[in-house]
């Protein structure tokens, strides 16, 4: 079941840094999205205020970071590797930092 996850609170992320405007998609037990930004420096700044917040939910995403790129995929390890609130929560505090 494919499912798009948009946060209205992030309805500035298509003027800025973060590419497409808060869209989450939800396909093979994770919840996906990529960010693109202006050059490696702010993509690595971003990564940084995940990392801090996802350090503080003890809730750790897989991502991978190319020059100006990030992907992140959510899931829930304890909960047999399946889409939780707890990966929704953190979704919407990563859209907040964008």
């Amino acid at each position: 079941m494919k499912t798009d996850f948009s946060y209205s609170f992030c309805r500035n992320a298509a003027a800025t840094e973060g590419g497409a405007a808060g869209v989450w998609k939800e396909a093979d037990n994770k919840l996906y999205r990529k960010f693109s930004f202006k050059d490696f420096s702010a993509a690595f700044a971003f990564m940084t205020r995940v990392a801090l917040a996802a350090e503080k939910m003890d809730h750790h995403p897989l991502w991978t970071n190319v020059y100006n790129s990030v992907e992140i995929w959510l899931s829930t390890h304890d909960a047999g590797d399946i889409v939780t609130d707890k990966d929704r929560q953190l979704a919407k505090k990563i859209d907040a930092m964008v």
